[in-house]
This record gives structure tokens, C-alpha cells and sequence, in this order.
């Protein structure tokens, strides 16, 4: 289990046959924020914390959705791999931003439709076998629960110093891959919570690991158009050499890149005989994605329309990320270097009064002035204890997300402020 004492109460009266599960990390701080107020006191809670994005309309943005039409059909069962014309629309959209000029194109046969992001991982995730599955860390907070608690594979840190150098990262991935036996690897690319985004040659060459040692490459890639840098989202799926032989699977959806957390709708885009083999497992693991919201998203995924939602949030978020960097600047907390991606800071506390320069004492300390952050020790994956105690231990980092509505988040480092000044 990861550091963080995510230790909530614990149901009463048991029965034996289960067993407990601790809280994710954003999970268990929004538990204590509940049980101070948070959502019912009537007071102006600033949610530094969940990972949730703007959902209203955006200057230059498409049209948000503001209705969904149900047909007769729709109360049907939808198939368990998605509707046809749904995966069919999810292909085209990589086709067109990954795969121009190449021979190999996806089809509708190498994706899967999901009702959420975490339905698709942990899709993947049951039909793994015993093999190795190796992680990275810092990193999104339910990889740990997922890695315990679904499928038959054994989790493993990947803990090479050489991973943070891109002219080296490659290469320690494939010797991590040869010293350990891992049959897997799965990281989020930008990475939740510190906003690090692979470069392209980076990127390239970790795709050509996987390809050459078989391993599969598992790449969450939920934060693809919040990358401010460069006008395109990223994706391994562009480095891709045949999509129905290299061992390279795309996990997204609309939650974040799309701002649609409410619908519940991802994707995964893999080799087909892998598809089919995801597909088998939604019988007994979700069942099919809701047929009508299948329908009703086909125009966000639209080329044009994605590639227009997609530059609105990167100059949006851009601007964001820039004025949440000052105020945590002024309060004294440290981001060195800025990432290029996400909607995250990883704020280093270190330079914070005694009290405030611990992620626990910053919370205590935050919750008392209504603003939620995540501590970092969350973020430290130990699936089965599977790391020395010792390492990946970030007690003087917050993750503080930056996707509400500015308004919100600039009152609480007003509150912030005030309480440090104390």
C-alpha cells in the first residue's frame, strides 16, 4: 500500500468474506473535507484536489452538449465492444491525427467503447495472467487499487533514476523489462500528478521497446490535449508500426480531454485480437457502454471538433496553469521546472513555515481554510508492498489541480494567503 494513511472508517459489522480496501488518495482527502462541510455547509469550497475539468462552455470552443435523444433502439442492450458506428468514429479520429500516411490504420475492430476511464483499465487489467506488470511513480492514484485487486499479474516498480533523463529513459525501460520479466507496463503519459509529458522521440523509442521485447505497453493517456507546448495532443498511437502486431494500447475518453467527466465514456485502442479478448470480459465486468450517449457523441468526435475543443483548452488551461504557478510562487510553495501538461502543479512545501512544509500538515491546514489539495504521499504507488518503504516518498509535495473555474481556485489562495500570514 502506498504511505499515505488513508485509514477512513472502517464499515461495521463485516461479514468475514470480504475484505478492506483503502481509500484512493483523492477519495479519502474528499472523505475529510465531507466531514468538515465540503458540499453542504454553504460556504465557498476551493477543490484543488479532484482531477475534474471546467464542464461549462469555453470562448471559441464547440458547442457543449445540452440534450440527449433517446430512440426506440436505444433501450436495447448496446454490444459489449460498443456500437459500430461509435468505434468506427473513434478509429477515424486517430487515423487522422496519428496514422496519415501510414499503411496500417486502425479500424473499428481495434477499439473498445467503456462506460469510464477506470472500467477500461481494469478491463485490461482482469485479463492479464501471471505475468509482471511493472509501474512508474509517482503516478495516478488508482493504478494501485487496480493493480491489487484485479486480474492475476504481479505489480512491480520500475525505479531507475535514468527514467527522468529522455535520452536515457528508453533504455532504462528495456533493462527493467530484462531484470524483472515484465510482461507489461503501464504509465499515464501526461503523467497525473506531476504533468510531465514524454517527448516524441521519447515517446517514439519507448513504442519501439515494446515492439521488440513483446512487453505491453499500456499508455493512459486521459490528459493527451492539455499539453501547452505544441499544437497536437500526444499519443504513442502515432509510433505505432502495425497497429494489429505491436503491443501498444491507448486508453482515453471524454472525461477530461473532451471536459465530459458526467458521461462516463472512454476508449481503448489496441492490436484487435486484444480488443476481443476486452470484449470477452464485459460480460461479467460493466456490460456494455449506454447505447443513446454512444449515438450522441458521435460529432464530438469529429476531427475538426475534437482539434477545436483541443486548442481552446490548451490556450485556456495554458493561461490557468500560468497564474496558478504565481500564486503558489507566493505563498512560497515551489514548481521547478513547469510542466507541459495537465492540469496539475506538484508543488514542493519545503520552503513553508514548520506545520505548513509537510503534505499532512498542509492539509490539515488547507481543509481548515476550505481548499482541498492531495497530498503527494497518494501518489506513491505500493501495490502489495511491492517498494521499499524508503523510496518515492514525497512528504513536502501537494498536487494541486488547476481544472475548476479560476474564480474558485483564486479565493482560496486568497484564504490561503490570509492563514499564512496569520
Amino acid at each position: 500500500m502506498s504511505r499515505f494513511p488513508a485509514t477512513g472508517p472502517v464499515p461495521s459489522g463485516l461479514p468475514s468474506a470480504f475484505r478492506q480496501l483503502a481509500r484512493t488518495g483523492v477519495v479519502h482527502v474528499l472523505a475529510q473535507a465531507t466531514a468538515r462541510g465540503y458540499g453542504r455547509d454553504g460556504k465557498s469550497w476551493a477543490n484543488m484536489g479532484q482531477g475534474a475539468p471546467e464542464t461549462g462552455p469555453l470562448p471559441g470552443a464547440p458547442e457543449r452538449m445540452r440534450a440527449l435523444h433517446f430512440d426506440c433502439d436505444d433501450h436495447e442492450y448496446a454490444p459489449l465492444a460498443g456500437l459500430m458506428e461509435t468505434r468506427e468514429a473513434v478509429a477515424a479520429l486517430y487515423n487522422a491525427r496519428y496514422r496519415r500516411g501510414k499503411a496500417s490504420q486502425y479500424t473499428a475492430e481495434n477499439v473498445l467503447i467503456c462506460p469510464g476511464g477506470r472500467a477500461g483499465l481494469s478491463r485490461w487489467a482482469a485479463m492479464l495472467d501471471h505475468g509482471k506488470v511493472g509501474y512508474l511513480f509517482p503516478d495516478y492514484t488508482a493504478y494501485e487499487g487496480l493493480l491489487e485487486t484485479v486480474g492475476l499479474s504481479v505489480p512491480r516498480p520500475i525505479d531507475d533514476p535514468r527514467l527522468d533523463d529522455p535520452t536515457q529513459s528508453a533504455a532504462a525501460l528495456a533493462e527493467a523489462i530484462d531484470a524483472q520479466g515484465l510482461a507489461s507496463v503501464l504509465i499515464s503519459n501526461p503523467n497525473n500528478p506531476t504533468g510531465r509529458v514524454r517527448s516524441d522521440e521519447e515517446l517514439a523509442a519507448w513504442v519501439a521497446v515494446a515492439r521488440e521485447t513483446g512487453t505491453t505497453l499500456a499508455l493512459d493517456e486521459f490528459y493527451a490535449h492539455y499539453v501547452f507546448d505544441r499544437d497536437e495532443p500526444v499519443s504513442g498511437a502515432r509510433y505505432v508500426e502495425d497497429v494489429n502486431e505491436d503491443p501498444v494500447l491507448v486508453f482515453d475518453g471524454l472525461t477530461k480531454n473532451w471536459r465530459y467527466p458526467g458521461f462516463r465514456l472512454s476508449w481503448l485502442v489496441a492490436p484487435k485480437q486484444i480488443i476481443e479478448l476486452l470484449a470477452s470480459c464485459c460480460a461479467f465486468l460493466g456490460g456494455g457502454t449506454m447505447r443513446p450517449l454512444q449515438r450522441a457523441v458521435l460529432p464530438l468526435l469529429d476531427p475538426a471538433v475534437a482539434d477545436q475543443e483541443a486548442l481552446v483548452l490548451r490556450t485556456h488551461y495554458a493561461r490557468k496553469q500560468k497564474l496558478m504557478a504565481e500564486r503558489l510562487e507566493r505563498l512560497g510553495i515551489r514548481v521547478d521546472p513547469l510542466p507541459r501538461g495537465t492540469f496539475y502543479l506538484w508543488g514542493d512545501l519545503s520552503g513553508l513555515p514548520e506545520g505548513w512544509n509537510t503534505a499532512l500538515g498542509f492539509l490539515e491546514r488547507a481543509l481548515d481554510q476550505q481548499v482541498i489539495a492531495i497530498p503527494g504521499q497518494a501518489f506513491d504507488l505500493n501495490p502489495e508492498g511491492s517498494h521499499a518503504a524508503d523510496i518515492g516518498a514525497w512528504d513536502h509535495h501537494m498536487r494541486f489541480s488547476f481544472g475548476p473555474e479560476w474564480s474558485q481556485l483564486e479565493a482560496g489562495f486568497d484564504r490561503l494567503e490570509a492563514a499564512l500570514k496569520a
